[in-house]
C-alpha cells in the first residue's frame, strides 16, 4: 500500500459545506471527496504520473 501524506487544509465554511453534501451524494468522506478531486484536476491538466 501506498504511503499517504497528511496535511492540514483550511477552507470556509460554506465551502466546507458544499463538498460535504457532494461527498455524501457520491458517497464518499469528506476527505475521499477532496482527494478525488485533486487528483481529477492533476489528471484533466497532465500533471500526473500516479495512473
Amino acid at each position: 500500500m501506498a504511503i499517504r501524506k497528511s496535511f492540514l487544509l483550511r477552507v470556509d465554511p460554506q465551502t466546507y459545506k458544499e463538498i460535504e453534501k457532494w461527498a455524501h451524494d457520491e458517497l464518499r468522506s469528506v476527505n475521499g471527496q477532496i482527494e478525488f478531486i485533486l487528483k481529477r484536476a492533476l489528471r484533466e491538466r497532465g500533471r500526473t504520473g500516479m495512473d
